[in-house]
């Protein structure tokens, strides 16, 4: 399990699980290691092979009433219990992991580049976040969302301070950029 977007300003966080098919999948790695079009064709190949795979979404308020690693482990959570079959171990990338009743969870640090399933997790998160953020790039032109992905860049800084936050920016997030404007 993995999850993507934690650290963006923009838009929901994504977290995945995957169970790989025994004999694993070529070519799985940190999904930040890989090219776009590689974790694409990655991402297919999880999809069309694994025994199961789930994501969840992290909402804005989600982020905004509690804060952001509460629903990453929210999410974490419901892609988990959406799998089925419903393992009992499951590896998280990171040094924390949600409580889920009967599953035993095992943080694994640096897990995304040294364990082929969160790996596998990490391109299913990444892919299907990006797909969100840059369909809603078009309605956003002025943050350039389809590049950055809604991460702090300096281009998405200075569409906060000439545009101030959209309805979809994580407020708590961006108040240091918010030139004012409602």
């Amino acid at each position: 399990m993995d999850e993507a977007g934690r650290g963006s300003l923009f838009g929901p966080l994504v977290a995945a699980a995957v169970i790989l098919p025994p004999e694993g999948i070529e070519g799985l790695r940190d999904s930040k290691e890989l090219s776009p079009g590689k974790r694409e064709l990655l991402f297919r190949t999880i999809v069309e092979r694994s025994l199961s795979w789930s994501f969840s979404l992290g909402t804005l308020e989600e982020i905004e009433e509690k804060n952001v690693l509460q629903a990453t482990l929210r999410a974490m959570a419901r892609a988990v219990e959406r799998l089925t079959p419903r393992p009992t171990t499951v590896l998280v990338d990171g040094p924390t992991a949600p409580e889920i009743p009967g599953v035993e969870l095992v943080p694994v640090v640096h897990g995304d580049r040294l364990v082929p399933q969160i790996s596998a997790a990490s391109i299913v998160a990444k892919v299907i976040r990006d797909r969100i953020i840059v369909r809603m790039s078009s309605a956003f032109p002025h943050f350039q969302l389809a590049q950055n992905k809604g991460y702090g860049t300096l281009s998405h800084r200075r569409g906060l301070m000439e545009w101030g936050a959209s309805p979809f920016h994580r407020t708590k997030f961006v108040l240091k950029y918010n030139s004012g404007r409602k």
